[in-house]
């Protein structure tokens, strides 16, 4: 039956034969977060494969590739509509044109992939290895070209538990994401005769091998931390509480609404009852929860210092406008931290930045307005930091989705203790768009060996310690403070942080190499 199934859609044309690539590269999605239907990976992908090798022409597969991207593409990132909805009179007619832009844009990826693979695979079982190979090599350059987008990378399917994520250690997200490839693509090999079906099961075996290698992995380090009553925690323990006010975008810079919300923000923020007066508290606010320029306002910093406590700190997302040796007028999306004095004690701009959202490309020429608050671009800012304070483990602070890029969020001459990932997922309202960038900031900690905290302005709030492992949440949509110890957990010296990509340099290549040398007459359909 399956081999009759592969034959039919092998025989397919026209409409129909697209309709097919456009319909599984959208139904793929689904084994990505929040969703983790992961089988339905290997069966989207046997079906582009099988449907492959009815193409006779060039044409046919940069079709098939990119009608299987746009649906991709497109189905995964539908939340980038409800953006446009927050000032639905002045976006909201170039919804469909972003989607499709968007989706049709970064279809060029697999379209290269597919084709690649078609051109160079003779044999079922050989143009499943060149398409995970090629599939992974695009997927690469689409997290570094024109800035990068790493984003719904194929590894993020295993970011369902942190067992499966453990591989991310040694090759990094990239790495896991070939493995990956792999998994989705030999099992469409079964219909190739013997040799498919072992191509299949070895397939099939990655899923085994990646679940229980992390499962050994992570009983090996010990479980994560018990959760114990914070009062007795010692006193140099740091507590860390996370401010989530879940204020709706479109209010968010009400003028005639701000001093409700920096009002809530200050009383969500008191010390917990819980806690004894003399443990430290690293209070942390969302990105741009300060919705003015924090240098300027000392009434408004002395305010934020009242609810502190002597040896406690507060970090806030914020503009900033000074002090730059520069007679231009320039904006930052910054992290700011402020003592109990009221003094801002250091700071970081954001420097990775979202195209369209907090500047415009091609400014000149484009005659678009961005999407955040303001006239003004955003400035980028130098990289990434490590920023210490006083009485407090360093940290490494991490804007809005500049935690999604593997192997670029820490200072390798400064190392810091643990990562931040302050950000606004108010913008994508309750959609698969706050999971999916969760997802992605939790393989930064597998990587990096850190903890990281990361303060939502409408969710999801997290602490995962230095394996991934989820230590607290709160849920998408909700309002109040998530009070947490810091996690001591470390392991500054991953296999991936040594080396970064070099394994996976070295990997994809074996593979293409390996797959080109395959015998030319492996059996088709």
């Amino acid at each position: 039956m399956i081999e009759a199934m592969a034959r039919r859609l092998a025989g397919l044309s026209g409409w129909r034969r697209r309709f097919v690539w456009l319909l599984s590269g959208a139904v793929a999605v689904l084994a990505l977060p929040p969703f983790f239907i992961i089988p339905v990976l290997p069966i989207c992908f046997a079906v582009l494969l099988w449907s492959l090798e009815g193409v006779r022409c060039n044409k046919g597969a940069l079709s098939a590739g990119w009608w299987f991207g746009t649906g991709h593409f497109a189905a995964g990132f539908y939340w980038v509509s409800h953006a446009f909805l927050v000032q639905p009179e002045i976006y909201g007619w170039m919804i469909p044109f972003a989607l499709l832009g968007l989706g049709g844009g970064l279809a060029i990826f697999p379209m290269l992939a597919v084709w690649a693979s078609w051109r160079l695979g003779n044999g079922l079982i050989r143009r499943a290895v060149l398409l995970a190979v090629f599939w992974v090599v695009v997927e690469y350059l689409r997290g570094h070209i024109l800035t990068g987008f790493p984003w719904n990378l194929l590894g993020h399917v295993w970011a369902i538990d942190a067992a499966p994520m453990q591989f991310a250690s040694v090759v990094g997200v990239y790495g896991l994401s070939f493995v990956t490839a792999l998994f989705a693509t030999l099992p469409a090999a079964f219909v190739a005769g013997k040799s498919g079906k072992i191509a299949a099961l070895s397939g099939v075996m990655i899923a085994v091998t990646l679940w229980g290698g992390g499962a050994v992995r992570l009983m090996m380090v010990g479980p994560a931390e018990a959760e114990v009553a914070l009062s007795e925690l010692p006193a140099d323990v740091p507590i860390v509480q996370i401010v989530q006010p879940n204020i709706p975008q479109r209010e968010k810079w009400l003028p005639e609404l701000q001093s409700q919300h920096f009002s809530l923000l200050l009383d969500m923020s008191r010390r917990p009852e819980t806690l004894r007066p003399d443990q430290k508290r690293i209070v942390i606010w969302p990105e741009t929860a300060a919705t003015f320029f924090v240098e300027t306002q000392t009434e408004a910093r002395m305010q934020m210092a009242g609810v502190l406590g002597r040896d406690d700190i507060l970090i806030t997302g914020a503009p900033r406008t000074y002090p730059r040796d520069t007679a231009e007028y320039k904006v930052w999306n910054a992290i700011q931290v402020i003592d109990a004095t009221g003094h801002i004690v250091a700071s970081f701009d954001k420097f990775h930045l979202v195209p369209f959202g907090e500047y415009v490309p091609f400014r000149s020429i484009l005659p678009f307005p961005k999407l955040t608050a303001g006239r003004t671009d955003f400035s980028a800012g130098p990289g990434p930091q490590t920023l210490s304070v006083d009485g407090m483990p360093s940290f490494s602070p991490l804007i809005c989705y500049e935690v999604i890029f593997p192997g670029a969020v820490i200072d390798d001459g400064n190392q810091p203790d643990w990562l931040l990932n302050v950000t606004n997922d108010g913008w994508f309202g309750r959609s698969a768009g706050p999971y999916q960038h969760m997802a992605a900031a939790r393989f930064r900690t597998i990587e990096e060996g850190r903890p990281l905290v990361r303060a939502a302005y409408t969710g999801v709030s997290v602490v995962f310690d230095a394996y991934g492992r989820k230590l607290t949440e709160l849920g998408l949509g909700e309002r109040g403070s998530l009070v947490h110890p810091l996690s001591s957990n470390k392991n500054h010296t991953t296999v991936y942080y040594l080396w970064r990509d070099l394994l996976f340099y070295g990997i994809v290549t074996f593979f293409a190499v390996l797959a080109m040398g395959y015998k030319r007459n492996a059996k088709s359909l």
